[in-house]
């Protein structure tokens, strides 16, 4: 008897280190489902930078900006660095992130506002061409990729610059359900402090700063929904003009410029404006910073709230950095250009992406991207059903992010049939591996460069490539004509001799002028605008 019971207990405690042991695996593969559901539908924080350059951020080579958030940002994820926005001004660039398509398929081809066909005239420019009529607001019939997250089960937020229509065509039309300082206007309207002219973004502490601001609102956003899904879009108005910082931080980056050596001289001529050689004004390092420290207010509520490690983050730029026209705030050398460009400068951007649980921190991809790829890319790892009719001008780059070769070889196409502020010509553009063909508007004229060794696109190489220019320059035409492109006209009224009058005056008055400028917000003297020159960060 006795000993049936001590085979009785030995029986229980097996048959209970049995049941604790299948109790446990249960355990550990309800935490690894678990894991795997939380990677099946990560957050997303988007963050978007107005005129941004390639070289403007210290990871991107920048000697004077201080960006220390974004640095780590892609740092923490993969670079790319052959990454492009679909457009070389705000608009375009942005309608194709939201779109999934390329500038001249969904046609916002300029920024909207601009003027085009005869209007044009009244900017006394005297150019050969009357721009291409363009469309003005996103098209409602498009899929945002806001409207498919919003779908697929996510909260969605928007703050800062919208850019992509009046009343009916805000963010919150578009598939977003909070909206934070969207509106049509593209530029920061009474400036970078508190109070400003915003009718979406309430003005609470004077002296406020608008990029924090907008930092502060999403990171915001992020703990309030730290227990659901969301997709959250932070599209910051820096660092476009008009230019303004804290007295600080102007004086610390003054005296950062002098300590580097001031040169003599910061400007050449382009074709059309000068443009800026050399990185030293201390009010656009300034904005740069503060946009930087706003970054960083995320990034930290990320952390705070447990959500980095299931948190995909975006960062990128619409067009390149603002090397001429506006507030000729920074340069974009080595690449030739800058906003509004048709070369590398005005259209090359800052492309990271951080998937934190794929542990590529520090990695880069020479696969040539561009801003139609982010939308299916978070339709991809958001396990959302990808809507190809729509992100059609996009491929998802998760097999290069999870470190898998793209064996892709596809042409990437820009259309600008406008004259940019920054004295851009009326142009498009395609881009098939290391070959980018420019075609001219005015003339019919066409350039041809080799990126891989000429990224400066210092060397036309079309009379020694002439089949290579004929075969790029019959399928960018081909694209063109199938999408249904708009294109600019002759203007009858063109006058070479007041033209040659007015780029006379650029090259006598202009030109000098913003050389004194530029030593003007460099001594250690300088005076700004009363309406910035006191303003503070009040928030932390």
């Amino acid at each position: 008897m006795q000993n049936k019971n001590i085979i009785g207990m030995r029986f229980s405690k097996i048959l209970s280190v049995i049941v604790g042991c299948f109790t446990l695996g249960l355990l550990i593969v309800g935490c690894q489902q678990q894991s795997e559901n939380l990677i099946q539908k990560p957050n997303v924080v988007f963050i978007l930078v107005d005129d941004l350059g390639l070289v403007d951020l210290g990871i991107t080579g920048s000697k004077y900006y201080e960006t220390p958030n974004i640095d780590k940002l892609a740092k923490d994820g993969m670079v790319f660095t052959q990454g492009y926005a679909a457009s070389r001004v705000c608009s375009p660039s942005r309608a194709s992130i939201m779109t999934g398509k390329f500038t001249a398929r969904h046609g916002i081809t300029d920024w909207i506002g601009a003027a085009s066909g005869t209007a044009w005239r009244s900017h006394n420019r005297h150019d050969k061409l009357l721009p291409a009529e363009y469309v003005h607001s996103l098209p409602a019939n498009d899929v945002t990729i806001a409207e498919a997250m919003k779908k697929g089960g996510y909260k969605t937020f928007f703050a800062g610059k919208w850019h992509l229509g009046s009343e009916g065509s805000y963010p919150e039309d578009h598939g977003f359900d909070i909206n934070k300082g969207g509106w049509d206007k593209g530029s920061p309207m009474g400036g970078y402090f508190s109070p400003w002219d915003n009718p979406v973004l309430p003005n609470t502490v004077d002296g406020e700063n608008l990029s924090m601001r907008l930092g502060v609102e999403t990171a915001e956003f992020i703990k309030q929904h730290k227990d659901s899904t969301f997709f959250a879009f932070l599209s910051f108005y820096a660092v476009h003009g008009p230019i303004q910082t804290t007295q600080e931080k102007w004086k610390k980056y003054r005296d950062k410029a002098e300590a580097l050596g001031i040169a003599e001289n910061g400007y050449k001529m382009e074709r059309v404006l000068p443009i800026r050689q050399v990185q030293d004004n201390p009010i656009y390092a300034g904005l740069v910073e503060s946009m930087d420290d706003a970054v960083g207010v995320v990034l930290q509520a990320l952390k705070d709230t447990g959500l980095e490690d299931n948190t995909i983050v975006i960062f990128t730029s619409d067009n390149g950095g603002v090397a001429s026209g506006d507030s000729f705030s920074t340069s974009n050398l080595p690449l030739r250009g800058g906003k509004g460009y048709q070369w590398e400068g005005g259209i090359r951007e800052p492309y990271f992406i951080k998937v934190p649980w794929l542990k590529n921190g520090g990695s880069e991809s020479d696969f040539p991207v561009i801003g139609t790829d982010f939308y299916p890319t978070v339709l991809d790892f958001a396990n959302i059903d990808a809507i190809s009719e729509q992100h059609i001008d996009g491929i998802s780059l998760k097999p290069i992010l999870e470190g898998k070769k793209m064996d892709v070889v596809r042409p990437l196409f820009w259309h600008y049939p406008h004259y940019g502020n920054q004295g851009g010509n009326p142009s498009s553009i395609i881009r098939e591996e290391n070959w980018k063909l420019i075609h001219y508007w005015e003339d019919g004229s066409e350039e041809l460069y080799n990126l891989a060794n000429d990224a400066a696109e210092q060397s036309n190489v079309i009379e020694q490539y002439p089949e290579i220019a004929k075969k790029l320059s019959k399928k960018l035409h081909g694209w063109l004509s199938e999408v249904g492109a708009n294109m600019p006209t002759k203007d009858p009224e063109y006058n070479a001799e007041l033209a040659q009058k007015r780029h006379n005056r650029i090259v006598n008055e202009s030109w000098p002028a913003l050389e004194a400028q530029r030593l003007e917000f460099l001594a250690k003297d300088f005076e700004p605008n009363e309406d910035w020159w006191g303003s503070k960060v009040t928030r932390d």
